[in-house]
């Protein structure tokens, strides 16, 4: 089958920009007779079509911002999604919000409908079974028509675009010094399977944490779940099964039932066991006793990522460039852990 020529390919061909493409397309004042011919007799003879969502958010500024994310249930979203809010509205836009669910197919839908001429661009986090399919086609014909794009959090390397994240390789190792330091020498990683990127990272820092202060890495004190979702079976018989005295997990809600857990079989916290846990949410800080977690700045970090979407809708470069940024994280010590 034949590839599907985009704007970015004909830019690449005759090595102008994509801005200067789509504008020779329509036939704008602003590029010369004869770059407009060039252009125009090369997407005649490749048969270029125009991308219908390129159309739609290209023609015409909506001032609406298309926001995609996996899940409210997990306090980080919502509060990425509250900075990417604060910051677009104090800019005049509207953010309008989706979830996938975790869902490929959802992931799809809700880009195509929001792209439907509603939106100026797109700031989202990859569902799970997107990264599970590897999947991101839906994204590159986006991308590649040069439609604005920022990735939070679970990102690919397979998409040029913006992204914002945090170290989360610097937060995990961050977290299992703080044990050893505390004196722990037991310790276990409760996360998910390394598809997740942010997981992934998460148990390169635990790892490193362990082998530069000379403890060993064992595979049977870390437990991978397939999504984020509590697993309390598994969870539970992990514990019960292995010698912990302290535990790093990958999002608040698995360290709070964790915490309940050990708690139901007499242990105490953290003088028995201590636990840290990504996010720093309102679980964290009301729970018994408080969670020690890895903040992941979430509101900065929306901010942040509206911050780029919207510099990138209102710009009249032509050059393409994009920014990965990297936030630090910071240990919030709660009664989980020695203060």
């Amino acid at each position: 089958m034949k590839q599907k020529i985009t704007l970015k390919h004909i830019a690449r061909e005759l090595s102008v920009s994509i801005s200067t493409v789509s504008k020779a397309l329509k036939n704008s004042e602003e590029i010369s007779k004869d770059t407009k011919d060039k252009i125009q007799a090369f997407a005649k003879l490749y048969n270029y079509k125009p991308n219908n969502i390129a159309i739609s958010l290209k023609n015409r500024r909506t001032k609406n911002i298309g926001v995609i994310i996996p899940d409210i249930v997990h306090h980080f979203f919502t509060t990425v999604f509250r900075g990417i809010e604060n910051y677009a509205n104090a800019k005049g836009y509207n953010v309008i919000l989706c979830m996938s669910d975790e869902s490929f197919d959802k992931e799809v839908i809700n880009m195509e409908l929001l792209a439907n001429g509603s939106i100026d661009g797109f700031i989202m986090a990859l569902s799970a079974e997107t990264q599970i399919k590897n999947d991101y086609n839906h994204l590159k014909e986006v991308a590649e028509q040069g439609i604005p794009l920022v990735l939070f959090d679970r990102i690919t390397d397979e998409i040029e675009c913006d992204k914002v994240v945090i170290n989360d390789m610097e937060g995990a190792y961050k977290a299992v010094t703080k044990f050893i330091e505390d004196g722990r020498k037991q310790i276990a990683l409760i996360t998910t399977e390394d598809y997740y990127s942010v997981s992934r990272e998460r148990a390169k820092g635990y790892k490193q944490a362990l082998l530069d202060h000379n403890l060993p890495y064992r595979e049977n004190l870390v437990l991978k779940l397939p999504f984020m979702d509590v697993d309390e079976l598994a969870i539970n018989e992990f514990l019960d099964r292995e010698k912990i005295d302290a535990v790093l997990c990958v999002n608040e809600i698995y360290a709070i039932h964790s915490m309940r857990h050990v708690q139901s079989k007499g242990l105490s916290i953290p003088k028995d066991i201590s636990f840290i846990g990504f996010t720093d949410g309102i679980l964290s800080k009301y729970s018994t006793p408080g969670l020690t977690a890895v903040s992941q700045h979430g509101e900065k970090m929306g901010a942040i990522a509206a911050e780029m979407l919207i510099e990138k809708i209102e710009s009249e470069k032509e050059e393409e460039t994009y920014t990965t940024t990297v936030l630090d994280t910071t240990i919030v010590a709660r009664g989980s852990t020695n203060n």
